[in-house]
């Protein structure tokens, strides 16, 4: 891994206070790769070589049954991912693939479990980190089952925008079948679901999504704090 690479990724939570020799060790033994879009980089079942930690570029995981499959989550840079099976050395429960080009950091397990055990600022934030993605997967499926498919739409669309500093223009990141699949519809679910929220605040041109009335998509899709996390 270049020097000039290192600050940003060294600012991860994960990494950001453990000891500067310890997390030399890391970095010295692990690399960046850049990936095509639509490349698998791990499937189901497998067990865990490396902690991945996407620099730039955007990776589906997701998971199989036969001849279907769901997206579990979307990560975004920069974020470790699959944390849970490199602490357990457990099989993956998820698959990933790369939507665009993507620049991922690879650090070998063992060395990793070996230094969680030597470092107490890096087995705090792995059990922080283990413990969010815990919390996010309650919340998930809370939304999975007290929200209807439009008003699960609506509050999603209220939680980019404000994990965009209140931005109300949307582009959606991959096909609109992804976005179904993410919140647990299929795509004409989805398409239905769209045109349901032009009276609720909402406008779509394509990819681009506008919440151009956002009390009005607040007061149909009912966020809420302890269940979302945030105050939209």
């Amino acid at each position: 891994m270049r020097e000039g690479e290192r600050p940003e990724i060294a600012k991860l939570p994960l990494f950001a206070e453990m000891k500067e020799e310890q997390r030399e060790r890391v970095f010295s033994a692990s690399h960046l790769q850049v990936f095509p879009p639509q490349l698998i980089l791990f499937d189901v079942g497998q067990k865990p070589d490396f902690l991945y930690v996407l620099v730039d570029g955007l990776i589906e995981l997701f998971t199989t049954n036969g001849d279907r499959d769901s997206t579990m989550a979307i990560v975004e840079p920069v974020s470790s991912f699959i944390l849970a099976a490199l602490v357990t050395n457990q099989p993956f429960l998820m698959s990933a693939r790369t939507l665009q080009s993507s620049r991922v950091m690879l650090i070998p397990a063992d060395l990793l479990r070996d230094v969680i055990k030597q470092d107490g600022a890096l087995m705090q934030e792995a059990m922080r980190e283990l413990a969010v993605g815990y919390r996010h997967m309650v919340r998930t499926l809370t939304d999975m089952k007290l929200r209807q498919s439009t008003e699960r739409l609506g509050n999603f669309l209220l939680l980019e925008s404000h994990k965009r500093n209140g931005a109300m223009n949307l582009q959606l990141r991959g096909e609109k079948k992804l976005l179904a699949s993410l919140l647990g519809m299929t795509p004409e679910n989805l398409s239905r679901a769209l045109s349901a929220l032009a009276k609720h605040g909402v406008s779509v041109a394509g990819g681009n999504i506008t919440i151009t009335d956002h009390d009005a998509l607040v007061t149909f899709a009912r966020p809420d704090p302890f269940l979302d996390g945030v105050e939209v």
